[in-house]
């Protein structure tokens, strides 16, 4: 168990070189090749912190706790390591695209414009669409208007028609059958009116919510 332990101990220290000289140099090196190479040393070192795991219940019971702290250690540099290697990586492939970013910008060849397009912005659109809707909601409510004011008048002409009739009737002795009769025509055509103008009513409303 020494050795295995002092071998992994001994990885853990050469991945820390690694990365100091990650720090001092950068350029020249593959950052997917160094990368892989720290990964690799990661990998041997938690497949050893493993088998120390075994080796630590079959030791002495006297020495087990020691061992397990030990142990303990170095998966904590193990997590350690791979914490600051995806860091590492994550910046330098930052700093590359950024590099990418400011030669593509250096390089690009401007020229003068003959023309600016100017752009609506999506709220001006939005407010403009509001507008029309309002504006077409109004021309609704108006016609709607004339049609009520339309079915008003039509009632008046009714109910003036048929005081007339009953007038008539009266004057010319119709009988009581025949003046039921008017009576039923004129509440059928009262609940028609009533229906007509609850059908608009409702038209009126649907195409009132279909526009907002």
């Amino acid at each position: 168990m020494e050795a295995l332990y002092h071998q992994t101990n001994k990885l853990i220290q050469e991945t820390q070189h690694i990365f100091s000289q990650l720090e001092r140099k950068t350029s020249d090196m593959d950052l997917q090749e160094v990368r892989q190479t720290i990964e690799d040393k990661i990998t041997l070192i938690n497949s050893n912190c493993e088998r120390l795991d075994v080796l630590c219940l079959k030791g002495p019971m006297s020495q087990r706790q020691n061992n397990r702290m030990r142990v303990d250690q170095l998966k904590y540099d193990s997590r350690h390591l791979s914490a600051a290697l995806s860091s590492w990586y994550n910046r330098m492939m930052r700093q590359q695209r950024e590099e990418a970013e400011r030669e593509a910008l250096l390089a690009r060849k401007f020229t003068t414009n003959d023309h600016v397009d100017i752009f609506i912005d999506h709220t001006v659109q939005h407010n403009n669409s509001l507008h029309n809707a309002v504006h077409g909601i109004d021309d609704l409510l108006h016609q709607g208007s004339n049609v009520l004011d339309n079915l008003r008048s039509q009632r008046i002409t009714l109910k003036g028609a048929h005081k007339r009739l009953i007038d008539i009737g009266n004057t010319l002795g119709l009988s009581n059958t025949t003046m039921r009769l008017i009576e039923q025509r004129a509440k059928q055509d009262g609940f028609i009116l009533v229906a007509g103008m609850t059908f608009t009513c409702i038209v009126i409303l649907l195409v009132i919510i279909y526009l907002t």
